[in-house]
């Protein structure tokens, strides 16, 4: 049987491009008196991530196109150039209808505006992007991590979806390092001895999704360590979650 915990990383200051997100992170770790420990997965909201990496657009910064115009007055009550801002970070448009512009990013996460976020910017006229590459700044965190206090953690960096045919919003993996994001049961049998032939678990969003629970954004804590989850070690990678398009009957 497997239990696990979650413990909330309080007392993480507001993160400004440029800052030493690692550094903080480990020294939260400290203070919380949460080690860590080898085997520990280290779980990060993407904001501040973003922050730190300066994936920051100031509004007063863009002009926006035509185009931007037209979706503003289209499909939602939006600033056209936040629309602009959303339009650079998309390469297909997947609806847009009833004020909601659904779009797929550059590295393939389907997502409303492009993950582009007001919520808990730096100011109001400030926008916040996702990662460039959320697996690399996993990697960059867990190596920190690892550097500052030779312990080997695996890092899920978060980020709240909303779910088709689902109410509520639920945290998921963008990046992953140092644990297989996947869970294949493949070739094991259930309880009444079937051998399975499909189920493949979403590991790192499960945990992603438990994390959330502790990670409320009105509460200032932008990260959590998950312990005593038994995970299998590998190089990691959270584009391993998204679907193939051959595979997928709703793109």
């Amino acid at each position: 049987m497997t239990s696990y915990s979650v413990h909330p990383l309080p007392g993480i200051p507001q993160v400004h491009p440029g800052d030493d997100l690692g550094g903080l992170l480990t020294e939260a770790l400290a203070s919380a008196q949460l080690g860590p420990q080898d085997q520990d997965i280290l779980v990060v909201c993407q904001k501040v991530v973003s922050k730190a990496e300066g994936r920051v657009v100031k509004l007063s910064t863009v002009t926006p196109s035509p185009f931007a115009r037209q979706l503003a007055a289209m499909t939602t009550d939006k600033d056209p150039r936040a629309i602009e801002v959303i339009l650079s970070e998309t390469t297909r448009i997947v609806r847009m209808d009833r004020g909601h512009l659904i779009v797929e990013t550059g590295l393939g996460w389907v997502c409303a505006n492009a993950g582009v976020d007001e919520s808990n910017s730096l100011d109001d006229d400030t926008l916040i992007l996702l990662p460039k590459d959320p697996d690399a700044s996993a990697s960059r965190l867990a190596e920190t991590v690892r550097q500052r206090t030779q312990r080997e953690v695996a890092v899920i960096i978060t980020d709240t979806f909303g779910r088709p045919w689902r109410e509520g919003l639920v945290d998921f993996a963008l990046g992953v390092a140092g644990m297989e994001p996947l869970l294949d049961l493949r070739g094991e049998r259930d309880w009444s001895g079937r051998e399975l032939h499909h189920t493949v678990n979403a590991q790192a969003d499960a945990l992603a999704a438990a994390a959330g629970l502790v990670m409320r954004k009105g509460e200032g804590i932008p990260a959590a360590l998950i312990r005593g989850y038994p995970y299998q070690h590998g190089e990691g990678g959270g584009i391993k979650l998204l679907r193939a398009r051959e595979f997928d009957l709703f793109r």
